[in-house]
């Protein structure tokens, strides 16, 4: 039922505004996908819901997740029994109806904003009221009928209001702590590291709130540096979600256990090992194990659906990285169907909001358009990101990768990978060169050797 739909009811029918469908949708989305709670959690409130059994099933729900506990039929159905308000809803039953009846968990979220309109409507209408009772009495002074009525609208408006100003002296002590702790501790990365020396110096690490795009065209070993950047983050204890819509989860795994081991993917992927490899083999994968990383290789994921998963990993996990494999490969949820670029707009824009709810960077892969092949210039630019001028807009760091060598193979340094930083929205740009090991698809800081020739 639409905005107007709710309204509608009230008008024709003198009811209060609510719309009985998206509440019961709301309810059977979490049963049909308790992933989803933890999002509708963060936009309504008990006494959002206009029809009273369906707040004690909210309550139940919350009970249940704040011990961690599954939000499913028969957990549901028992926690509702504990509290002796089963057959207050109608029983079981009325719990089977909520599910059969949701056409599909995937809107959740749209639901509980229809909710959330309805219960804010119904808020103002009790507000009018009391400021019509206020404006009647005419023993109260003017003035107090005047306070009084902005407090009713401001009590309105509190939950969308609260987060919209901060005191200057408050953000001004916050960033004064953040640098006498700096000054003090001079050697300290403050973002999440990357394990590149060169490039955790030249942007401080990876920013809580920051959206990173790493660009390049194909085969120039975009998702190995993601990889790369992941070990070697989960290494220093950095905990990793990696969303993968390229390759599978045995194929990101084979990948780290090269870099791990040394032994190359075409041997790993063939099982062809020597005792001795094997034995690094385990070694690396039992090492690996202990990491806190998490692979979602579900394909074509929406803004949307990485939000939910990734809220309900930060509940149960925390995280300090997400990595997207890659941009270009999500979906908007069905909302751009017939145009691409405004597509990929949406879903730069959800990732950038996304970075700033979590407090936490966000690292994806973006692919380049073939205007790089058919300049004699083969280093990317900024007009190369594909689809979409928006990803430039929205983001806070944009990296380049290039390797000459996918384009001149008599080039002299062959293993030489340049990372270009095109785009630092509070820092400086420039490039940093690193070394790959193609058969390992592996990345590393860049060696430099002092050669005395004096004797030559």
């Amino acid at each position: 039922m639409s905005d107007q739909q709710t309204t509608r009811v009230q008008l024709d029918y003198g009811a209060a505004p609510y719309s009985p469908e998206a509440e019961e949708a709301v309810l059977g989305s979490i049963l049909l996908n308790q992933d989803s709670f933890l999002t509708i959690a963060g936009i309504l409130k008990s006494d959002d819901f206009f029809i009273i059994r369906h707040r004690f099933i909210w309550d139940a729900m919350n009970r249940l997740s704040d011990r961690n506990e599954p939000i499913e039929y028969l957990t549901l159905i028992e926690e509702l029994r504990n509290l002796e308000q089963l057959e207050a809803i109608e029983g079981p039953p009325y719990i089977a109806h909520l599910i059969n009846s949701t056409p599909t968990s995937v809107y959740g979220e749209f639901y509980a904003r229809i909710v959330e309109r309805a219960a804010l409507r119904r808020r103002l209408l009790e507000a009018a009221d009391q400021i019509k009772g206020l404006a009647y009495n005419e023993k109260i002074d003017i003035d107090t009928v005047i306070s009084d009525a902005e407090k009713q609208l401001f009590n309105v408006t509190d939950r969308q209001l609260k987060r919209e100003f901060t005191p200057l002296h408050d953000v001004i002590s916050t960033y004064f702590d953040q640098i006498e702790h700096r000054m003090q501790n001079p050697e300290m990365t403050f973002g999440t590291p990357s394990g590149f020396k060169d490039l955790d110096e030249m942007l401080g690490g990876f920013q809580k709130s920051d959206l990173l795009i790493f660009a390049g065209r194909p085969g120039m070993g975009k998702t190995s540096f993601l990889l790369s950047s992941a070990v070697n983050a989960a290494r220093l204890g950095a905990r990793i979600a990696i969303f993968t819509m390229e390759m599978g989860a045995d194929q990101i795994v084979q990948r780290m256990i090269a870099m791990e081991t040394g032994i190359n993917t075409h041997q790993l992927r063939m099982g062809r090992l020597s005792p001795q490899e094997f034995s690094r083999f385990v070694e690396a994968a039992g090492r690996l194990s202990r990491f806190s990383i998490f692979i979602d290789d579900t394909p074509a994921l929406s803004p949307l659906q990485v939000r939910t998963k990734c809220r309900r990993l930060q509940h149960e996990y925390g995280i300090d990285l997400v990595i997207i494999d890659y941009l270009q490969l999500m979906n908007s949820g069905g909302s751009y169907e017939n145009n691409r670029v405004q597509e990929v707009s949406f879903i730069s824009r959800a990732l950038k909001e996304l970075a700033r709810e979590l407090n936490v960077p966000i690292f994806t892969a973006a692919q380049l358009s073939r205007a790089v092949e058919q300049r004699q210039d083969k280093r990317p630019l900024m007009s190369d990101l594909r689809e979409s001028g928006a990803i430039e807009q929205d983001a806070d760091v944009i990296m380049f990768l290039y390797r000459d060598v996918v384009y001149n193979e008599a080039t002299e340094f062959p293993n030489q990978a340049d990372v270009i930083v095109a785009k630092h929205r509070n820092g400086a740009t420039g490039t940093i060169s690193l070394y790959f090991d193609n058969t390992l698809t592996k990345f590393m800081d860049g060696v430099v050797r002092r050669v005395d020739l004096g004797d030559y």
